[in-house]
């Protein structure tokens, strides 16, 4: 059956002083300051210990985990809709959270996992190409997948794998295109075709050299005459 989601539950506090000073502060505590919004409520400022945050997130689920935002005593249901980091230490420095309804669908971008041996694409020299490393997924929040996984064993060299051949959990549809690709097969060319090309494509350049030298001898044979 489909697997129960485990509640995760961070803690915040209403952040609801600003200034430069307040924020310094913030940061010495290790503290990050946020906002909750969504489903017609006023935005409320908040803090989360970093720790925490990281803790939080740090489940299969990732970025798209569920929290339990708890402020100041009351639950928001949450995902985490925006993360700012400094643009030099990539620090988090603040966070959107967006308020779900558990029944409401969202829609989110989930990863993308290949299983299984192409054995007939490796043996034809073959190579699958993941085109596709995150699928937007639509479904309910408890609901979404840690990832989308993809056997790839039956490819062959004639393969393509597209979203809609995708098998997704009940309860989740792909936002994408059905027809978009999601892995395919590159073909490889043989180390024969290589070495003949490459000797070729060499006799090329050297035959163009000639003719450019030609050019500039000529040129100057030109001026000479003037």
């Amino acid at each position: 059956g489909p697997k129960t989601m485990s509640e995760t539950v961070l803690l915040a506090e209403s952040g609801r002083t600003t200034g430069s000073a307040t924020a310094r502060r913030l940061r010495a505590d290790d503290r990050i300051p946020g906002v909750v919004y969504g489903h017609g409520m006023d935005p409320v400022s908040v803090t989360v210990v970093r720790r925490d945050l990281r803790v939080a997130l740090s489940g299969a689920a990732g970025l798209n985990t569920i929290l339990d935002l708890t402020v100041d005593g009351e639950v928001y249901p949450s995902l985490v809709k925006d993360i700012q980091r400094h643009p030099v230490k990539r620090n988090v420095q603040h966070i959107d959270f967006i308020q779900v309804n558990l029944n409401e669908e969202v829609t989110v971008a989930v990863p993308v996992r290949l299983e299984g041996e192409a054995k007939a694409v490796e043996a034809d020299g073959g190579l699958v190409d993941l085109t596709m490393t995150e699928l937007e997924v639509v479904t309910t929040p408890r609901n979404i997948p840690d990832e989308v996984v993809v056997d790839i064993s039956g490819m062959d060299m004639d393969t393509t794998i597209r979203v809609a051949d995708i098998p997704l959990p009940a309860g989740v549809t792909a936002a994408a295109d059905p027809e978009f690709p999601v892995v395919t097969v590159l073909t490889m060319r043989t180390p024969v075709l290589d070495a003949e090309e490459a000797a070729a494509e060499a006799a090329a350049e050297e035959g163009e050299e000639g003719d450019a030298a030609g050019d500039a001898a000529g040129d100057d044979s030109g001026d000479d005459s003037a």
